[in-house]
């Protein structure tokens, strides 16, 4: 299966890239909003049991996502891996094989790592001063979560194995199952319905063990069921190892997961900051970055595709289709980002009313702030979706190292610079730190955009 076969004569390359980019980039965008709806639907179920058993799973929610979020970054270096072997020889049906079965062993043993760090959770809740209640809650809710770690980080693995063999919309459909089984199980275990034992918090956490094992089974089965996937035959002779392609996808996952850690990090650090200007502005802070986020996953998303379209034309070397690639994702994500810039300018009390009613009284203060977050949040909505996109185009190259380097420096010099001098310097207080946000990704943006223009220059179209 050769994922850069020759063009019909009069077809225009660029158009074709393009479609092909939209064609992969909409359902891995779709996968990566309805993912945020699998968690909303935990927040909605658990906060019927009261603001502790929320806080509690909000502070274990925090630490177990962001190792989730950094694994699987690591082990979705497979997915430049095999795009480049495609792109290559497809369809490489043994490189293929070997790379995913490394990225699964490799899921297994970060994944029983991580369990072991989650359980951190609780001298972490004690270092920041939270309450003993939430400390004993939120330790109980993680010691039944972890073990849905290893199950995701496998099923993160079968993901990009679909996807860039060209089935995301599997992606799509699992992630949409996946909400309907969490709801039900949470339903069933947190209430005691269905003939379930009423479980409370502790039922959230089984919910959430369900999900991630139909989710992984769901992959198994679509993946035995389609005829060009099952040819690879990624589950045969599962023990045996290939060293040198696992300790590739560690070699370039690692700085994935390090960059993810950084613009996590970057994000959480502003949370505590806007917690010491004040509650509304922390409150107000919390919704413009929700509503921030969920518009971020389609150039996640087209990031993803920008990964695979160009990882197939690096394993070609084809410098030509690795262009066409990376600049038909920039044109989709940035596209994008600029229509949901206008509408954060245009519609931003219709955009509120996802998460809270804007003309209630008991919100004014709040929803002033947010206001003027949201005017921020739509300035960086377009750097947002560039910096996102370009570092996906240059993990097509498999150039993770420097894009990690260059990560760390503008979220955290001055990104975090900024949000501190005009948070705490001036009176620009709540708005001084989100114009600190910005300014990072816009840095990022900036650099990374700068790195992929020299790409031939500093001989990252060149493969070993």
């Amino acid at each position: 299966m050769s994922q850069t076969r020759a063009l019909p004569a009069g077809q225009s390359p660029w158009r074709t890239e393009l479609a092909a980019t939209l064609k992969l980039s909409w359902p891995l965008a779709l996968a990566n909003l309805l993912q945020m709806l699998t968690y909303a639907v935990d927040v909605i179920f658990i906060a019927r049991l009261g603001e502790a058993p929320l806080a509690a799973s909000a502070l274990a929610v925090s630490w177990f996502g962001l190792l989730l979020w950094a694994l699987s970054s690591l082990i979705g270096a497979v997915a430049p891996i095999i795009a480049a072997e495609l792109g290559e020889r497809g369809p490489a049906l043994r490189p293929v094989r070997r790379a995913t079965r490394m990225a699964l062993w490799l899921a297994v043993i970060v994944g029983v790592a991580a369990m072991a760090a989650c359980m951190a959770i609780v001298p972490i809740a004690r270092a920041t001063g939270q309450q003993p209640e939430i400390i004993a809650l939120a330790g109980e809710y993680m010691t039944v979560i972890i073990w849905s770690m290893v199950p995701m980080l496998l099923a993160a693995v079968l993901r990009n194995f679909v996807s860039t063999l060209g089935r995301p919309i599997f992606a799509t459909a699992i992630s949409a199952l996946g909400i309907v089984v969490n709801s039900l199980a949470n339903y069933a275990f947190i209430f005691g319905n269905f003939g379930a034992p009423e479980l409370g918090l502790k039922g959230a956490a089984i919910a959430t063990i369900i999900t991630s094992l139909v989710t992984l089974g769901s992959y198994v089965i679509a993946i035995r069921l389609d005829r060009n996937m099952h040819r690879y035959h990624i589950f045969g002779r599962w023990w045996s190892p290939d060293w040198p392609r696992f300790w590739s996808i560690v070699k370039i996952g690692t700085p994935i997961a390090l960059t993810v850690s950084a613009e996590a990090g970057i994000f959480g650090a502003a949370a505590f900051l806007m917690g010491n200007i004040g509650t509304p502005q922390l409150a107000a802070h919390t919704v413009a970055l929700q509503i921030a986020a969920l518009a971020f996953q389609v150039p996640f998303g087209v990031s993803q595709a920008a990964t695979i379209r160009v990882g197939y034309f690096y394993g070609a070397r084809d410098k030509d289709g690795m262009k066409r690639a990376g600049w038909s994702a920039v044109m989709v994500g940035t596209g994008f980002m600029a229509i949901s810039c206008s509408a954060m300018v245009l519609m931003p009390r219709t955009l509120l009313q996802i998460y809270l009613d804007p003309d209630a009284a008991k919100n004014a203060v709040l929803v002033g702030f947010a206001l003027q977050y949201l005017v921020i949040a739509a300035a960086f909505q377009l750097v947002d979706g560039l910096q996102a996109v370009a570092a996906g185009a240059l993990r097509g190259l498999q150039d993770t190292r420097v894009p990690m380097w260059i990560a760390i420096f503008a979220y955290w010099v001055p990104g975090f610079g900024v949000a501190m001098w005009l948070g705490f310097g001036t009176p620009l207080a709540g708005v001084g730190v989100w114009i600190g946000l910005a300014t990072g990704l816009a840095v990022a943006a900036l650099l990374l955009s700068w790195r992929w223009v020299r790409r031939e220059n500093l001989g990252l179209t060149v493969r070993d």
